[in-house]
């Protein structure tokens, strides 16, 4: 206690009212003089609290920097040979609204030109295609794309149909990590899975990538942050000759009817379509392998009558129509087409879809020929060079 506050409390007091007031005010004067005091000893323990507080964030911050670092190093960059897996992703990357959406497996991205649709009848389209693309795949890929947009047409190729299980972790991996995060991707990636895999995966690659570290190449370090281009509005280009070849003859089947997952799916696929009010186009492309059963082809013909929807089997007419020549058109024996062929196909396909479902011709449309004419360029010197 101070000495002032002595000499206050010995100062004799003429009544006890003063008496009282004297005694509170040494009273908080020693409190205040102990608060200060108190805080004096706390000060130092905050600043070290909040310092540590501190250090801990920035340690959590930069190790999510580096796990964040370390699984975009890892994930496959699909530069290299396999350039398919890398197809999903350049979607969001794609000018304008689309007249026309593909959905599909290799017989959509390799069998159509989406420049050759554009040059020849100004339709603004997209091919949302994947390496053994299957059904289920299909539909999220497009409920995803009428998250951005809403096409007059889409077209799906219906060999998927054939599939009516998982198949393959790596073709599940090439069709769904390039797809942004929503409740589509959930639904995709668990529609997909095959056993063994886990959703936990998905979310976090790096759980499944981690053991790439001592398979990683100079591509990993170059297309770390950015990749290039690998298709052209999803198409992909192939400019080869190989004539089609002899298959293995095809063997019956105990039942021509599709599995019910993969109905259900096409089954979606066409409501999903109806409900928004776009026109939904199956194909059988002019792909000579796997088989496709003529019974598979009835089923095909029955379905859209019922649905009231379009079915055209290029295949059929591929040589009579198309205008495919097997020993020029193709770069893998029969089983895909090469440039000159996706070329046809999409001449073919263009006219129909332009004629029947009168679409835009968006050539003079100024920012869309803009966007266009880099496509063009890019094309031209992959087929030319």
């Amino acid at each position: 206690m101070s000495e002032e506050n002595e000499q206050k409390m010995d100062k004799p007091v003429g009544n006890t009212d003063t008496a009282v007031k004297a005694l509170s005010e040494a009273a908080e004067e020693v409190k205040s003089e102990a608060s200060e005091e108190t805080a004096e000893v706390v000060k130092p323990k905050r600043r070290k609290k909040i310092f540590r507080v501190a250090l801990v964030l920035v340690l959590l911050v930069l190790t999510c920097v580096v796990i964040y670092l370390a699984d975009l190093l890892l994930r496959p960059k699909y530069m290299g040979d396999v350039t398919e897996g890398a197809l999903t992703a350049e979607y969001y990357k794609a000018y304008g609204d689309h007249d026309v959406l593909f959905v599909g497996d290799c017989e959509v991205y390799e069998n159509f030109s989406t420049v050759e649709l554009w040059r020849k009848y100004g339709i603004n389209s997209f091919i949302r295609g994947g390496a053994q693309q299957l059904v289920w795949q299909s539909y999220y890929l497009l409920e995803d794309a009428l998250r951005y947009e809403t096409p007059d047409v889409v077209v799906f190729n219906v060999l998927s149909l054939m599939y009516n299980e998982p198949q393959n972790e790596a073709y599940n991996r090439m069709a769904l990590d390039g797809m942004r995060w929503s409740k589509t991707k959930w639904n995709a990636i668990k529609a997909s899975m095959c056993d063994g895999e886990n959703m936990i995966d998905y979310i976090f690659p790096i759980l499944r990538y981690h053991s790439r570290w001592n398979e990683l190449t100079s591509d990993d370090f170059k297309y770390w942050f950015k990749k290039d281009l690998v298709s052209f509005n999803g198409y992909y280009l192939r400019t080869e000759i190989m004539p089609a070849g002899d298959f293995p003859p095809a063997r019956p089947l105990a039942d021509y009817n599709f599995g019910d997952k993969a109905m259900k799916y096409l089954d979606k696929m066409t409501e999903l379509c109806k409900e928004k009010g776009i026109q939904l186009v199956l194909i059988k492309s002019p792909s000579l392998y796997p088989h496709w059963y003529d019974e598979w082809d009835e089923n095909m013909e029955k379905y859209a009558e019922e649905h009231g929807i379009t079915y055209i089997n290029m295949l059929k007419i591929a040589e009579s129509e198309v205008g495919i020549d097997y020993s020029q058109d193709t770069y893998d024996a029969g089983l895909h087409m090469n440039v000159t062929g996706a070329e046809k196909c999409s001449d073919y396909l263009g006219k129909i879809l332009k004629e029947k479902y009168s679409l835009e011709d968006h050539r003079n449309d100024e920012k869309m020929s803009e966007y266009w004419k880099k496509v063009e360029e890019r094309y031209d010197a992959a087929k030319n060079g």
